[in-house]
């Protein structure tokens, strides 16, 4: 099985990032599955953190097309899945109506597996401004009861970055940001953001006391591999009903995407990743 996953960094440029996710599939991904890790174009942002070029809706609206790219391309070249590795599911449901591989969104795979393991979710994250997006999304999951406290953590995207080196402060600031959450309602938690999710999956911080913390990156593989094993053995997948999840002629698809100055037809091989699978790496 082969899975593709998107992140909303510029990855390569991210290599603690990078790297501690290659570590963390290793040991989460199943040994017949590999992973192949992508990032936004070189082009997207103007350092390596995404910062307030993902926080405002317009903004993070163009990077889109990135995420829906990448679904056209994983179908082309026969992946099994394909796994958007950032919590406000960018390009979810535009791409599932596009292809019919299976696309999960670490977003909603994270809340669907923390509404299983408790009553009330909290969510820890260092990008405030998203905490609009995140209950809009979770209310369209139908789990917007479920979702209680989302609180700021103290240290930022850097700081977490550094915390790969010297993790104390890191694990500190989480452990005073989710016991705020906890005191608020909260009896399992989320990490808000992909590089927060790893780093505390890397020093395995798994739960706060009696509240279990949600491997979301875990959680989004597996939900993947189930999913591709489903349609396999089963021929379950995505509907194709309503206005949200029909699926598009695919000559109306080509044309309007050549209209608007985009690859009609986007070429697999013109995207290349970092493969991961049984503790080997290779250029894919």
């Amino acid at each position: 099985m082969k899975i593709w996953h998107q992140s909303l960094t510029t990855i390569d440029r991210v290599p603690q990032y990078r790297d501690a996710i290659m570590n963390h599939v290793r040991k989460i991904a199943r040994p017949d599955v590999e992973v192949v890790l992508h990032g936004m174009s070189e082009e997207t942002y103007p350092t390596h953190y995404p910062g307030h070029f993902i926080t405002h809706s317009y903004l993070q609206n163009l990077h889109r097309e990135q995420f829906v790219r990448a679904a056209l391309m994983a179908e082309a070249a026969g992946y099994d899945a394909m796994f958007i590795g950032t919590i406000p599911d960018v390009g979810l449901l535009e791409a599932r109506t596009l292809v019919d591989i299976p696309v999960v969104g670490y977003g909603q795979a994270s809340f669907h597996m923390a509404s299983m393991l408790g009553d009330h979710i909290g969510v820890v994250n260092f990008l405030t401004p998203l905490a609009d997006e995140l209950r809009q999304n979770a209310a369209r999951y139908g789990l917007g009861e479920k979702l209680g406290p989302i609180v700021p953590l103290e240290s930022g995207f850097d700081d977490v970055l550094a915390g790969f080196d010297n993790p104390e402060p890191v694990i500190a600031a989480f452990q005073r940001s989710a016991e705020t959450a906890i005191s608020q309602g909260a009896d399992v938690i989320v990490p808000g953001e992909g590089p927060m999710n790893v780093f505390l999956a890397t020093f395995g911080i798994s739960r706060i006391g009696d509240v279990p913390v949600v491997d979301s990156f875990g959680a989004g593989i597996k939900m993947c591999e189930s999913l591709a094993d489903l349609k396999r053995v089963s021929g379950v997948y995505m509907t194709r009903s309503g206005y949200y999840n029909s699926k598009p002629p695919a000559e109306a698809v080509a044309r309007l995407r050549e209209m608007y100055g985009l690859d009609p037809y986007p070429n697999p091989n013109n995207q290349r990743g970092l493969a991961v699978r049984a503790g080997v790496e290779v250029k894919g």
